[in-house]
């Protein structure tokens, strides 16, 4: 079955708000432009929780969530590091390795990320499954004004794009807290159960803004 196709973008969207329920975006070749960017008025944050799904099929490094400020490239970023199979959160530039996930390709994994600045631990919970809680950066909030994106890994405020680097598959059902989410709101993300919206990024109501070859889509469900 063909997914409607709803948005090509060639070069670059206007920052549009949509209900994007339902919806993946698919990016379909390396690339170090194709990216998509998620605008919100906050710019401190003394925790976050970030939550997402994603499709691929990649078999190299690849970047999953990419938040930047003036002062870190690296204020809030999710990586997968094939060469040593570890999934990694980097905090203000510091990261926690978390290996032994199944991340197999070719079918939807589901990962959420938590972080506060008052204990400067951080927690992966991938598929639903805890990591330990690692040591990253404490003391002082991610601060400034922040360009937050998916698609590509920034390497300075809004640039330094590496096509090696970059996303291709689908992702979905992004959403981000200003504050560390319980276990039960995550468990019940990743069962795609009721949960209370991201107050920074919320999919359901997203401003956002493609750039260059990114589609947005129907998502892909089974069919029985």
């Amino acid at each position: 079955m063909k997914a409607l196709l709803l948005l090509v973008m060639m070069t670059t969207c206007a920052a549009i708000t949509q209900d994007l329920s339902g919806k993946m975006f698919t990016f379909p070749l390396e690339s170090n432009r194709a990216r998509v960017i998620f605008n919100t008025t906050k710019t401190d944050f003394n925790a976050v929780t970030v939550c997402h799904r994603s499709f691929t099929d990649l078999k190299r490094d690849h970047i999953l969530f990419s938040l930047a400020t003036p002062t870190h490239s690296n204020d809030f970023l999710i990586f997968w590091d094939n060469t040593n199979k570890e999934m990694e959160p980097h905090i203000k530039n510091k990261k926690a390795e978390f290996g032994g996930r199944d991340y197999k390709p070719n079918m939807w994994h589901s990962v959420c990320t938590t972080w506060e600045a008052s204990s400067g631990l951080v927690q992966l919970w991938f598929d639903g499954q805890p990591s330990v809680r690692k040591f990253t950066s404490s003391g002082f909030n991610i601060r400034g004004p922040v360009i937050i994106m998916i698609g590509q890994e920034q390497d300075s405020h809004g640039g330094g794009f590496d096509s090696k680097q970059s996303f291709v598959g689908m992702m979905s059902d992004v959403y981000m807290w200003d504050y560390v989410l319980s276990s039960c709101e995550i468990q019940n993300y990743v069962d795609d159960r009721n949960f209370t919206p991201g107050n920074v990024l919320n999919w359901r109501a997203l401003d956002y803004q493609i750039i260059d070859k990114v589609f947005l889509e129907n998502k892909i469900t089974v069919c029985y």
